[in-house]
């Protein structure tokens, strides 16, 4: 080992520096835990998937604090991150102790795994937060933004805001870069007992596990911007010759007893672009790493710091600990707890370096403990904290300064004790009243337990016949005998009380078992991390210390560290032993009588007076007292007449002083009750807090005048200035007091989350207050007399703007509103309506205070009643309207409706309807409101027109699906309205159209862009009846058809015509219900028989996409049967379709036939057959010209050939001709001028094939001439016989 002075400590040198060295008098620490006031944590939870088995569960803890954690002006002050296991089960939680965190709450379940002891590292960069978690088959790391990059600012004033945490939904588990598997590697086992994890300085994830070889197996995944893999490189023995002394030599030649070299412990320290993994054998020799080298830079024996050794030296090392800790300035500190039976030794190193990189440790100090079962230990620059688990079930910590104290003296850190086993009750007190009280007093049932009742949405209340009802089922079960006398009785509900009790007791001590120290050595804040719950450790009052140290280590103290002052040092020693001599000599029934004086209201002065007369008359005092010597008693007695009178000539030091002996020990003399800590908890919300932070802000010297954070410090510096602002002789206190009384009045007004004794601590504040108005009345009358009363009511300006008692009680009733006791201002209110006499105007802010503060707390028919009697109409209007608002926000639409409104009627039926029209229609229903009021009074035209604008507005502004179903409900309430009056009266006033609907607000003198509009013409009233609002009906229900077969058609159906919904219904393919609002608005069809043309010809021109396509719209229409003989398509569907409307609506001139192949022709498509026979039955003529028109020259003569063969007689049945050419039946025609047209096409074209066409048409005509020639000669034949 090189010489100290030529070694230098490992790390680079800079600023900092270590804890403060301890003092003259070394103060004692206390647990401050929240668990019973802190809120119930909801956690998120995501479950990771994973393969594998798992392995024994086993719980572990750890924390993480930000760098700049202790800087006044960070975004991370007073934030830290703490973290539980368990199993396949890891918990996070972040914490502030300045502002509210919102979603800080996550627990994350690996599926088949277990997450390791020492598996979980959190490292802040500069924009991101990295979590790395390191599980038995897997290894994770999770990136998180900083809370430096979501929040900016430079000093955070925010009451609340959103964790780190917040967006972890948005992490992918699953993502190959930041989620592998571990590889099987020879020697790696998946139940390490211990593990380490660190980020490079290139952002590499790094995780090691220890090898069953003895080394270190080192898991690397790559910086989460690069893919890769995970890679596995295992750390070895440092030398060759070792590795061959330990595979060929004898285990008997080297000495080495069979203990295994493999590590149990790993820590990490990260240098430069370095790391040193520090590993504890089980061999008892520490070992140091290079993860760059790759090889052993140090091994170390512990055994030759331990006194005796030779047993250790046979048994393996398992329950040895290993922390580190690094100083900017002193370097690397190395800490390391050596366990053995019935004792153990702390051993603290600093790491040094010669100037060939050579290492070794240099010993600082070794310290022994008796206590056994070690849970964790922390170490700093100065200082060990220590933790045990006794075989008591209690919580032991403890720490030293291990540089300057030389008679290794730990000193004390008074713990919260778990409660009693047992609860002794007397006599008089009911089992099930007793247990109850206790078990909800904060003090056994926790918040931790309520959170399960949240998740069963019980109330205190509930909660209690909850549990009352199982303890007594569970006793009327066990019970054989139907007669007890009461004894027995209340000896067997005991038993049954004391079984549920001890269960809750189980419970309370598996969530007070401790799992990890969590210490930050920027702010020097020690935490407790808890199986259940958080608890932070922070240093005791004067007080608290000499109050709770063992009788030897009192005796021992040093008065001048006390006070400067001798006499009163003395004095402060005396009082501390006279406070411990009565707290022994209080018993159980004298604790009940504070208790139950405190409980029913009474002065606590005469509860102690009697306490203390009972003391007296057992002799308790006399006796005890005895013991202290005359001269002390002498000493005590004046300065307990101090104690009770203001300190008003005391200084600043023992005003701070005595009210540590005041309020210090309260909470250990004297339990103080559920109610006084949440007074004094919003008192500090509200009003000290401020106070107390500008008070340290203002010190020079103070905490907060610095930019860093010393967490003992700033709780000592928070709590004494707290403890002045209680004293009655502080400065302040005046003041404070009344902002005190609005923390009472919220207090008062709190839901039911509180426990029974709630009830009685709000219904003592309203009695005070009862009072305080009592006071207020009759200091009224000294209004005028009273000059203090006179400054109180005088304005701002000096002037006096009405009578001094009418200001007065202006004043209370400002007060009372602000204080927020709506009844009492209703109750003074009233009161003063007695004495304003006819001043109509106070009568009028009056009665709208009345009405004001009954809406406020739901007394709508008062509301009205007040409403009803204000004289002034302009603020009766107001509050009518604040009343139709009110209660429509708080659906109470029953009483809005049936309220009477005497002269009222025209004045809410305005009110309502402003509103209809210019609030959003889907989130309020003000139209629904007013169909309703007139509904109700029977006026069902009003409410038919209500309906109707309301279904029209729906329409034009309300463009969804959601909208077109209230629409279609609206004009149904509308047509069901007219329906109820006579014929002669159903029919409504078409509600008018334009600016006044459109825009709701907007001017009608101007338009747009601010420009005069013209003066508006008379426009005409549009007068609907039923049969037009029955048209509407029906035409809103064929909208909603329409958007609920096509989504993409809602935006354009709400407000289209019925000309414009058969063009959209055509293009979603709804020809049946196309042809059904024709037919109700007598509207042609042409449009229906176009659009299924166009549709037949894309399907026959397009592919198998337009085909599967076309069956959804083809279902929606009902055809006429169904073609089983063959396979039928979408194109024959279609057309079939096409040929059903047109056999079904037929028209005299077959316009429908026309337009279809005009559709037909006008695309080229040929036409079907069946189309063809279908039209030459009807008109052959127009078919012809058709022809003509689109040039099929081949098809009109075919065509004209077959119709002068059928006017012949030959298949005159296929063109519709009842009698063909004969001399007896009736005249037949021919269209010459569409054949001449024919004729001449073919002539102006000199192909042979149009001579050909053409000649057969003349042989055809020549041949008709013929036979027309013969017919007509026997006609006339005929006629002549």
């Amino acid at each position: 080992m090189a010489a100290r002075p030529s070694s230098r400590p490992v790390g680079p040198c800079g600023g900092g520096g270590k804890m403060a060295a301890a003092g003259a008098l070394e103060r004692s620490f206390e647990e401050l835990s929240g668990a019973e006031r802190e809120r119930p944590r909801h956690f998120r939870e995501f479950t990771v998937s994973g393969i594998g088995t798992k392995a024994a569960k086993e719980d572990s803890a750890g924390g993480f604090y930000y760098m700049e954690s202790g800087k006044l002006f960070s975004v991370t002050r007073n934030r830290f991150i703490h973290w539980k296991t368990s199993g396949d089960t890891l918990e996070l939680v972040e914490e502030s102790l300045d502002i509210n965190l919102l979603n800080n709450t996550v627990r994350l379940k690996f599926q088949n795994c277990i997450v390791l002891p020492g598996g979980v590292h959190v490292s802040e960069i500069q924009n991101h937060v990295i979590i790395l978690i390191l599980t038995n088959q897997t290894v994770h790391r999770l990136l998180l933004p900083h809370p430096s990059r979501m929040y900016r600012s430079e000093l955070v004033i925010e009451s609340q805001m959103q964790s780190v945490f917040t967006d972890i939904g948005k992490v992918d588990f699953r993502d190959p870069c930041n989620s592998q598997l571990i590889p099987a590697v020879p020697g790696l086992s998946s139940n390490s007992t211990t593990s380490a994890a660190w980020l490079s300085n290139d952002g590499e994830a790094l995780f090691a596990l220890p090898s069953a070889s003895g080394g270190i197996f080192v898991l690397k995944l790559p910086p989460y911007d690069i893919p890769g893999t995970v890679s596995v490189v295992e750390l070895k023995q440092s030398s060759v010759m070792q590795r061959l002394l330990i595979g060929w030599m004898p285990t008997a030649i080297r000495g080495d007893q069979g203990l295994s070299d493999r590590p149990f412990a790993l820590a990490v320290h990260c240098v430069e672009h370095d790391a040193f993994i520090f590993a504890l054998c089980q061999d008892h020799k520490l070992r140091m790493w290079s993860y760059k080298d790759q090889m052993c830079l140090m091994a170390a024996d512990m055994l030759e710091y331990v006194p005796t050794f030779k047993d250790l030296r046979l048994t393996a090392g398992t329950g040895h600990k290993l922390r580190l800790a690094y100083s900017p300035s002193m370097g690397l500190y190395i800490g390391v707890y050596m366990h053995a039976p019935k004792q153990g030794q702390f051993c603290i190193f600093q790491l040094v370096s010669t100037e060939n990189n050579r290492y070794s440790l240099d010993h600082i100090s070794s310290l022994f403990t008796s206590q056994e079962t070690l849970i964790d230990f922390a170490i700093t620059s100065t200082d060990i904290w220590a933790m045990w688990h006794d075989a008591e079930n209690q919580t032991v910590v403890k720490y030293i300064n291990y540089e300057h104290n030389a008679a290794g003296q730990w000193n004390s850190v008074f713990m919260h004790s778990l409660p009693e086993e047992e609860i002794i009750l007397r006599d008089d007190q009911d089992p099930r009243v007793s247990n109850i009280k206790i078990l909800c007093n904060g003090m056994i049932y926790s918040d931790h337990q309520s959170e399960k009742n949240q998740n069963l949405d019980l109330s205190w209340s509930d909660l209690k016949k909850e549990v009352t009802l199982a303890v007594e089922s569970e006793l009327q079960g066990s019970v054989t005998e139907y007669e007890f006398s009461q004894e027995e009785f209340r000896n067997l509900q005991q038993e049954f009380w004391c079984k549920f009790y001890a269960c809750c007791l189980q419970y309370q001590e598996a969530l007070s078992h401790p799992l990890a120290l969590h210490l930050n050595p920027h702010t020097n804040m020690v935490c407790l991390l808890k199986k259940g719950y958080l608890s932070f450790l922070v240093p005791s009052s004067l007080v608290d210390h000499l109050y709770l140290l063992p009788d030897e280590n009192l005796l021992a103290e040093d008065e001048a560290a006390i006070s400067d002052d001798v006499d009163v040092a003395r004095d402060v020693m005396c009082l501390i032993k006279c406070l411990r001599l009565i707290g022994e000599s209080i018993t159980v029934d004298m604790s009940a009588v504070m208790e139950m004086s405190c409980y029913n209201l009474q002065s606590p002065e005469k509860a102690a007076e009697q306490i203390l007369e009972d003391l007296i008359t057992i002799d308790v005092l006399s006796t005890n007292c005895a013991t202290l010597g005359s001269s002390q008693l002498h000493s005590v007695l004046p300065l307990h007449s101090n104690l009770l009178r203001p300190p008003d000539s005391c200084s600043t030091t023992k005003c701070s002083m005595f009210g540590e002996c005041l309020f210090g020990r309260s909470s250990t003399c004297l339990s103080v009750g559920h109610f006084i800590q949440t007074i004094v908890e919003l008192f500090f919300q509200e009003v000290a807090r401020k106070h107390i932070i500008s008070h340290l802000f203002s010190q020079p010297k103070a905490p907060l005048s610095q930019t860093g954070l010393n967490w003992p410090e700033m709780i000592t510096a928070t709590t004494n200035y707290l403890l002045q602002l209680f004293h009655p002789g502080a400065q302040k206190f005046t003041f404070l007091i009344c902002s005190l009384t609005s923390c009472l009045c919220k207090f008062a007004n709190m839901q039911e989350s509180l426990p029974a004794r709630t009830v009685h601590c709000k219904s003592f504040c309203i009695l005070l207050f009862l009072q305080a108005l009592d006071c207020f009345r009759h200091a009224a009358s000294e209004v005028g007399k009273e000059e203090f009363l006179d400054r109180l009511i005088r304005s701002e300006d000096g002037e006096i703007v009405s009578t001094p008692k009418m200001q007065y009680y202006d004043k209370v009733l400002r007060l009372l509103d602000v204080v927020g006791l709506p009844e009492l201002v209703i109750q003074l209110a009233s009161s003063i309506l007695t004495e304003v006499g006819g001043d109509w105007k106070r009568q009028a802010t009056l009665r709208t205070c009345i009405f004001k503060h009954h809406l406020d707390l739901g007394h709508n028919s008062q509301a009205y009643e007040a409403l009803t009697q204000i004289p002034d109409s302009s603020r009766q209007l107001d509050c009518l309207r604040q009343l139709v608002v009110v209660l429509c926000e708080r659906s109470q639409l029953q009483d809005l409706v049936e309220f009477p409104y005497v002269n009222l009627h025209n004045e809410v039926v305005a009110i309502i309807e402003s509103r209809a029209r210019a609030v959003d229609l889907m989130t309020h229903n003000y139209y629904e409101l007013l169909y309703a009021f007139h509904v109700f009074r029977h006026n069902y035209r009003k409410a038919g027109t209500v309906m109707f604008e309301y279904g029209m507005r729906l329409g034009r502004e309300v463009r969804t699906l959601r909208g077109l179903e209230k629409q279609g409900n609206c004009y149904l309430a509308a047509v069901n309205c007219l329906r109820l009056i006579r014929p002669e009266y159903a029919w409504i006033v078409h509600p008018a159209s334009g600016a006044v609907y459109d825009r709701p607000g907007a001017s009608p003198k101007r338009n747009h862009d601010g420009e005069c509009t013209a003066a508006p013409t008379n426009r005409q009233i549009e007068i609907l009846e039923l049969g037009d609002l029955e048209k509407e009906c029906s035409l809103a229900r064929i909208r909603l058809t329409l958007a609920q077969h096509d989504p993409s058609a809602v935006a354009v159906a709400g407000s289209s015509s019925a000309e414009e919904m058969v063009s959209l219904l055509v293009q979603a393919g709804l020809f049946d219900t196309a042809i059904s609002l024709c037919q109700t608005f007598k509207l042609p069809l042409t449009p229906v028989f176009e659009g299924l043309a166009f549709k037949c010809i894309k399907l026959q021109l397009g592919g198998e996409a337009a085909q599967a396509e076309a069956w959804s719209w083809l279902a929606a229409n009902q055809l006429s049967s169904v073609i089983t003989t063959k396979e039928s398509s979408a194109t024959d569907e279609a057309w079939r379709l096409l040929s059903t409307y047109l056999e079904r609506y037929t028209v005299q001139n077959n316009l429908y036939h026309h337009c279809v192949i005009n559709k037909l022709l006008s695309h080229g498509v040929p036409l079907p057959n069946w189309l063809i026979n279908s039209y030459k039955k009807v008109d052959a003529a127009e078919l012809l010209r058709l022809y003509l028109n689109y040039d099929l020259l081949e098809e009109a003569v075919d065509l004209v050939s077959e119709y002068v063969d059928a006017v012949l007689g030959k298949g005159h049945q296929y063109f519709g001709i009842e009698f063909p050419l004969s001399a007896t039946a009736p005249m037949v025609w021919l269209p010459y001028s569409s054949i001449d047209q024919l004729l001449q096409a073919l002539g102006e074209n000199s192909a042979n094939s149009h001579n050909i066409l053409s000649q057969k048409i003349l042989d055809k005509l020549e041949d008709y001439q013929q036979k027309v020639d013969k017919a007509t000669r026997d006609l006339l034949y005929r006629r002549n016989l």
